[in-house]
């Protein structure tokens, strides 16, 4: 990915290399601190409001009060567009820490948070959107807050490596053999036309895109149902996908080497995919024309 040279900092566009924090810097010595991931389709935000509000929300579990009001927030990440000229397909990552300050597990007084955020290039994997990904399965080994965005992803690290020395996509989390989500993205086991998917507990993060599909799901007229799989009940699903912002609604084909029903993307995941395309106006290259 291509990172464009303007970013923001606190309040100013500056160049990348211009960034600089102090060494005593809370995300680099104690991952205090959160973010958001936000998709861009030719040079538009996608499910900007949703990304936005639960940024502010997980600065508000961690007890984090952001410099500006989100009406501000959106104005400058607008503005960083604009400054970049994009137009192309890609994505914004905006991190915020609690701040800099002499380290100490207690919060630093009378100290502003530390955010940044800059843009960078990414095309659709239209190869993964149209094909489908093998994944692995992994014991969910996470805190028990993972509906907060933190910058606490080691167990998540761990688990997508082990699925790239596999040679897979994504690993499936479960606790106690109860499946919650993948590493990085929200999972879906499908049945008999209906949609099953972990309750947006403490346990897994509230995706944005989960969000829309369970918005697509209701538009479709088919069954979105919050209730939790288990691992042993993976093999007997007509469909499995998965979603991120930058997986967008990725079908699993094989899981733990095993194929899911007839190794190929099933019906409900294409319509969720068309679904998709639409809501996020994505023009050219639409799975529909590769299929």
């Amino acid at each position: 990915m291509s990172i464009f040279p303007v970013i923001l900092s606190q309040t100013k566009f500056i160049h990348q290399d211009s960034l600089k924090f102090p060494l005593e810097e809370r995300a680099l010595q104690f991952g205090d601190g959160i973010y958001e991931v936000i998709r861009i389709y030719s040079g538009t935000y996608y499910l900007f409001d949703e990304h936005i509000d639960r940024l502010y929300r997980s600065a508000e579990a961690i007890k984090i009060k952001l410099l500006y009001p989100k009406k501000e927030l959106k104005e400058l990440l607008l503005e960083l567009l604009k400054r970049n000229e994009m137009t192309e397909d890609g994505k914004l990552y905006m991190q915020v820490s609690r701040g800099s300050a002499p380290r100490d597990h207690v919060f630093p007084k009378d100290v502003d948070p530390n955010i940044y955020a800059y843009i960078g290039s990414q095309p659709r994997n239209l190869e993964n959107l149209k094909n489908g990904v093998a994944v692995i399965t992994q014991p969910d080994i996470r805190w028990q807050n993972c509906y907060i965005k933190s910058l606490n992803l080691l167990p998540n690290v761990m688990a997508k490596q082990e699925a790239y020395e596999h040679g897979c996509y994504e690993a499936i989390l479960h606790r106690d053999g109860l499946v919650t989500e993948c590493s990085s993205s929200n999972v879906y086991f499908v049945k008999d036309g209906k949609i099953y998917t972990h309750p947006a507990t403490r346990n897994i993060l509230h995706g944005c895109v989960r969000m829309a599909i369970e918005r697509f799901a209701r538009d479709l007229h088919i069954p979105f149902i919050e209730e939790a799989f288990m691992l042993e009940e993976i093999q007997e699903a007509d469909e499995i996908f998965l979603s991120s912002s930058t997986s967008e609604v990725t079908p699993i084909i094989t899981v733990d080497g095993k194929q899911i029903s007839d190794g190929k993307p099933g019906a409900i995941t294409r319509k969720l995919q068309a679904a998709y395309e639409k809501d996020a106006a994505i023009l050219e290259n639409s799975i529909s024309s590769l299929v």
